[in-house]
């Protein structure tokens, strides 16, 4: 069988934001280069990870993908057509397909909005989906579907906990049946217990609506625990993209390598059998990036050829997934129990 065609089609994404001096005639003098060259597909009930450090330029690849920022350059392709070019009505029709949910439930909910008109908001603009003397019903139905009581329509977002203000932002982005749903860190906020029942709440969701998601987060566990594929962005560009257990078992770039030394082992034995990478320095200013590898300020695999060329995000020898180095090699991780 031949392979089904992506839901989404990202191809050498690029956003730059410009750095301008002067008050009255400004000129532009630099750019921030928080997206550099991204691409990936996305097919229908997969969960793409997307890990990094703060800075690196997740969230803003999520807008871009939502349309709310116009990319430098570049495409996202939605079913066929690309969300980039589109304009008035059809942008209109085609956000539908693709909804977010916020990183902060305390601050994506509107405090003097009831939880119905929150959730029941994509109807009035998007009139066509549910008619207005059925949308109260379809609200209640969300609510019950995110595990809410659906008699509580008629309360404000301040008289729910943290994870209850969560399974309403995820409520109101299934509102319009989208096939994607971006997740921008969307457990950070909350506590570890919390976590777990949002996530296993997103699962289901996936399985019973065929969803596929872009789950962006820092948490490697997190991530690992929800995402079929990861990708690992660095300053601006993905610097390794794989299958979960070809990212977390067996890294082949530094970066990767050195995030997942990072991660706390509850096992006091587990901790002597992992080798722990300390990086040097702070990661480079997007608006002045290294020539060639990006990493290579930090790396201590760096040599000559890495300032001068810059790697190209391909499988390597000794290698199963993309890696963006010239000196990947593929290691293995220790995974203790806690």
């Amino acid at each position: 069988m031949a392979p089904a065609e992506p839901i989404l089609q990202v191809r050498d994404l690029v956003k730059h934001f410009p750095l301008t001096q002067g008050i009255v005639f400004k000129r532009q003098i630099g750019a921030i280069k928080a997206v550099d060259g991204v691409s990936f597909d996305l097919h229908r009930g997969e969960t793409l990870g997307v890990v990094g450090e703060s800075g690196c330029g997740k969230s803003t690849l999520a807008k871009v993908m939502m349309a709310l920022e116009r990319p430098t350059s570049g495409s996202v392709v939605v079913d066929g057509k690309d969300i980039t070019k589109a304009k008035g009505s059809e942008l209109k029709r085609m956000r539908r397909n693709i909804q977010m949910v916020m990183q902060d439930p305390y601050t994506s909910l509107n405090p003097r909005m009831t939880v119905g008109d929150i959730i029941g908001e994509p109807f009035e603009i998007h009139s066509e989906v549910v008619p207005k003397a059925g949308r109260r019903k379809r609200v209640q139905e969300l609510l019950d579907v995110v595990g809410l009581n659906p008699d509580h329509i008629n309360r404000y977002p301040h008289q729910f906990s943290g994870g209850q203000r969560q399974r309403i932002g995820i409520a109101r982005g299934l509102a319009l049946q989208p096939e994607i749903i971006i997740c921008d860190e969307p457990v950070s906020a909350l506590d570890v217990s919390i976590q777990a029942q949002v996530m296993n709440l997103l699962d289901r969701l996936q399985k019973e609506f065929n969803l596929a998601y872009i789950f962006i987060a820092h948490d490697l566990s997190v991530v690992r625990h929800i995402s079929d594929r990861v990708a690992v962005m660095y300053l601006g560009k993905i610097v390794e993209l794989g299958g979960d257990s070809q990212i977390y078992d067996r890294p082949s770039h530094p970066y990767t390598q050195a995030l997942l030394s990072a991660v706390p082992v509850p096992n006091p034995e587990g901790r002597e059998a992992r080798q722990r990478i300390i990086l040097q320095g702070d990661p480079p200013s997007p608006a002045n990036p290294p020539s060639g590898c990006r990493f290579r300020t930090r790396c201590w695999k760096a040599q000559d050829i890495c300032a001068k060329e810059e790697p190209l995000l391909q499988i390597r020898p000794g290698t199963d997934h993309l890696s963006a180095c010239h000196f990947a090699e593929a290691r293995d991780v220790v995974h203790t129990q806690s």
